[in-house]
């Protein structure tokens, strides 16, 4: 078995993350051995690992051991347990913890927010947040805080005790003026979002930076009674476009879609890097929950999506982002519990900035589509790994998905010990309206191994579907190079392949 070859890991004044990707060779029920400058401190099957009741502003030194099975069944715990296994152990990754931040009370002098789910905070909340200096916080005590759309500067931190809501409204009025964004794959104007990070720009890197946005608390949109507000306005205001361009509006997946591309999302970040999102409940953005555009290293953990009942209520969507990270997370989501993106054709081709270095692991779904790339996938996708994932309670499970129109490429995909209803790699059709790219896109370099596929695809009810299924674009373009090693397939409706190459079957 191989070596784990990184750790990588954040800090907080009195706890650390550690995560690490999944060795190769690694099996279901591998343990891991972590210790702290020198002494084990405990074990884990899950390839994360948190640490507490550390001290601040000390270093520390901590080291994963992967564990042979051997090991793990004799009397594991001690030192003389793991001898003779440093062949399989990390040199280990040395941190300093920060010092204790101040925080800012929202509920105190000079800002008085008030918890009551009545009183409207925005103004509060943004002076509080605006006044925060560089490396200090903003608390937010048990309570729901009412509040419009709100924005977060570069260096800060939001920590929502357990208890603590912050609430958007279901007014579009709240979130004006609107914002240079991208939705479906296309920059236009929109209305802010509920949590607003960086200013979008296609051309050059990242404008926001160094922001965590973590506790115990609640971070929640204006859902479905926002959403439907802002269409109604859209189509008020767009009412002479969407007449004269009848047949446009035809091509688009409803008479909902143009005026709903302007939706906010619950936290939108663009061209931001290093921004960690921990622990917290996020639910119900007016469109997509968490959406990170021409951004890199996001870090997304132990936090539950819940967006049932709103229409492309997406969980996690990285968009042509690079180096994201989501571990631990539970979904319950209206549509795609993950979408990896990369822009729409051709706006999406001619800025060219791909999505890739994307690891998701030890995630859960109750309820969505499951872990999607695409269809928006016109400036490329790269490098996904997906392991230990329990996505059984889905509708899709995984899958790739592009329009003839689109473009770009999909490609190195990696997914490891999952349990999915399906999976996909297909030509869609919807939402396919735009200028077509000059050639169709290229799916290829898929790896699926020791995945469980159900056959049962989960939408208000479980009903049998294709187990497998890979459809190409024609026979310049097919989905290629896919292998499919120890996958079982206990149900469904068998495996079904048109315009592939070099797809292979392996126990």
């Amino acid at each position: 078995m191989n070596n784990i070859e990184q750790i990588m890991y954040y800090t907080d004044p009195d706890r650390a993350e550690l995560w690490w990707e999944k060795p190769e060779g690694a099996i279901p029920g591998t343990g891991y051995q972590v210790s702290l400058n020198g002494n084990v401190i405990g074990e884990t099957d899950k390839t994360h690992f948190t640490i507490e009741g550390l001290e601040s502003e000390k270093e520390y030194t901590a080291a994963v051991t992967v564990l042979s099975h051997e090991t793990q069944n004799s009397a594991a715990g001690t030192a003389e347990a793991f001898a003779g296994n440093q062949a399989t152990k990390n040199p280990g990754v040395t941190f300093t913890t920060p010092p204790p931040r101040e925080y800012i009370d929202v509920t105190a002098a000079p800002y008085f927010a008030k918890g009551d789910g009545q009183t409207m905070n925005t103004a509060a909340l943004q002076k509080a947040f605006d006044d925060c200096p560089a490396g200090s916080g903003i608390y937010f005590p048990a309570g729901t805080y009412l509040t419009g759309a709100l924005r977060l500067h570069s260096d800060i931190e939001l920590y929502l005790e357990e208890g603590a809501v912050l609430q958007g409204t279901a007014d579009p009025a709240d979130y004006l003026p609107r914002i240079r964004s991208r939705f479906e794959g296309t920059e236009m104007e929109c209305y802010q979002s509920l949590l607003n990070l960086g200013e979008l720009d296609h051309s050059s890197g990242p404008n926001c930076s160094n922001v965590i946005i973590h506790g115990k608390g609640t971070i929640k949109g204006g859902g479905f009674p926002l959403a439907w507000a802002t269409i109604q306005s859209e189509k008020e205001l767009l009412k002479e476009y969407l007449a004269a361009n009848a047949d446009y509006v035809a091509t688009c997946e409803n008479d909902n879609t143009i005026p709903g591309r302007v939706r906010g999302r619950l936290i939108n970040m663009s061209n931001c890097s290093n921004i960690r999102i921990s622990g917290l409940t996020l639910a119900d953005g007016a469109s997509w929950n968490l959406h990170m555009v021409y951004s890199d290293h996001i870090v997304t953990d132990h936090c539950t999506f819940s967006s049932k009942g709103t229409w492309n209520g997406d969980g996690w969507d990285p968009d042509s982002s690079e180096n994201c990270t989501l571990f631990a997370c539970i979904f319950h989501t209206e549509d795609d519990s993950v979408a990896i993106k990369s822009g729409k054709n051709p706006e999406g081709n001619e800025i060219n900035r791909p999505t890739r270095h994307i690891r998701i692991f030890d995630c859960y779904s109750s309820f969505g589509h499951g872990l999607c790339i695409g269809s928006e996938m016109s400036g490329g996708v790269e490098d996904v790994k997906i392991w230990d994932c329990d996505l059984k309670n889905s509708m899709v499970g995984i899958q790739v998905k592009g329009t003839r129109k689109r473009g770009g490429y999909v490609r190195g995909l990696h997914v490891t010990d999952c349990i999915v209803p399906c999976l996909l790699a297909v030509s869609v059709g919807y939402n396919d309206d735009g200028v077509p790219a000059p050639e169709p896109p290229y799916f290829e370099d898929f790896t699926y191994e020791r995945v469980t596929v159900t056959g049962r695809s989960l939408l208000e009810d479980f009903t049998d579907c294709r187990a497998i299924e890979l459809i190409g674009f024609d026979e310049a373009h097919p989905v290629r190079n896919v292998l499919f090693k120890d996958v079982k397939i206990t149900g469904g409706l068998g495996v079904n392949t048109e315009l592939c190459e070099n797809v292979r079957f392996e126990e």
